[in-house]
């Protein structure tokens, strides 16, 4: 039943912070599953009304919207989850799962352990135990930035969510989920860049460790072989760690490649490229949004072109196959027109992020072009 404001205000629990009282007219406030509706009519643009509402909202609890209706308006607050409810059992089982995909994964693929000992011993698997920390470490600290910088911000943010997977590396990366607006473009920045730049850090010591250790012996079966092997061409970052320490990335003995650990700073790159595509709720996205304002929907709507266009050059002009990268480009075309298509984040307010943090995403999107080549991955003839 309807509470109108009168006898509302004696002590239903609903929060009325002070801008609530001061630029709206509450004429009565309903609950229904769980949000509290305020209806009324706002004294000033419903941009603005968000603006001042969305902070003194998200430190009692709630993430507000404010919907018009053809009386007025209503003022919509909808509790959020402060991550206290308990043990994560979703993220603990996924984290779980993925650890045993990737040390599957890792001592079948990368440290060529045979599968019959595999399954006559399955601690053998523990022998990838390198791999997967190398895998997991770049994956999650990139998403332990955005976790830390969501937290920071007082904005409602999961842990992440780790993607069990198959080969060629265990998983398909890790996401966390964004609970509500966003509210500025400062924080979006913020909350966006925390990720790769984060992630940039860990997969430069990751590879640093990678390129340190000892090769990994190949068996004779497989160094003679003539089958078709996946190669994994070295970004630009990986070769410039590499000369930075004077390590080599690959041997003249067939019998020899390079550490396991090298692949963890390897999918870094992989996966922060990707995640600087500027388009949509990516990361790259949310950076240029934060940057660019409403503008960045322009440079998104570009990107799908430029990715087809790369899978059309290595098709058409180089001569490459589907699984030489060319099918790759084509799925993430398609991919980009989707999540383009959606949209970018919509921060309640757009004041401009300022020149500190431009200089820090456009070094940052440097960066993460050296993690960029036309031909990551291919399969080859041994």
């Amino acid at each position: 039943m309807p509470e109108h404001e009168d006898a509302a205000a004696a002590g239903d629990g609903a929060p009325r912070p002070e801008p609530l009282r001061t630029f709206f007219r509450i004429d009565e406030v309903r609950r229904e599953d769980g949000r509290v509706r305020y209806r009324g009519e706002s004294y000033v643009p419903e941009r603005t009304l968000l603006r001042k509402l969305t902070p003194h909202f998200r430190e009692a609890g709630y993430e507000v919207d404010v919907e018009v209706v053809d009386d007025g308006h209503v003022v919509v607050a909808t509790p959020f989850d402060r991550g206290r409810d308990g043990i994560p059992w979703v993220n603990l089982a996924m984290f779980a799962a993925t650890v045993l995909s990737t040390l599957f994964v890792g001592a079948y693929g990368w440290y060529y352990v045979p599968l019959a000992e595999i399954q006559s011993n399955p601690l053998s698997l523990l022998q990838a135990w390198p791999f997967t920390a190398a895998v997991l470490g770049v994956l999650m600290t990139h998403e332990l930035g955005h976790y830390a910088a969501g937290r920071y911000h007082g904005v409602p943010v999961s842990l992440p969510y780790v993607i069990p997977f198959i080969f060629p590396f265990g998983t398909l990366g890790a996401v966390i989920r964004i609970r509500g607006r966003m509210p500025s473009r400062k924080v979006l920045f913020d909350i966006g860049a925390a990720g790769p730049i984060a992630g940039l850090v860990a997969t430069v010591v990751v590879t640093a460790i990678g390129l340190s250790l000892d090769p990994i012996q190949v068996p004779a079966e497989l160094a003679s072989s003539s089958s078709s092997v996946i190669r994994f061409n070295n970004p630009p970052l990986l070769d410039l760690i590499a000369g930075a320490l004077g390590q080599p990335t690959s041997y003249g003995d067939p019998r020899l490649t390079a550490h396991p650990v090298v692949i963890g700073g390897w999918v870094g790159m992989f996966f922060t490229l990707l995640n600087l595509l500027p388009v949509g709720q990516l990361d790259g996205g949310h950076m240029v949004r934060a940057m660019l304002g409403p503008r960045q929907e322009t440079v998104a709507a570009l990107v799908p072109g430029a990715l087809f266009g790369i899978a059309a050059y290595l098709h058409f002009w180089r001569g490459l196959g589907l699984n030489e990268s060319v099918g790759l480009w084509a799925f993430w075309g398609v991919f980009a027109t989707v999540i383009a298509f959606n949209g970018p984040a919509d921060p309640t307010d757009e004041e401009g992020v300022g020149l500190p943090r431009l200089a820090v995403g456009l070094a940052t999107f440097a960066v993460g072009a050296l993690c960029f080549l036309l031909v990551p991955i291919q399969v080859v003839g041994a």
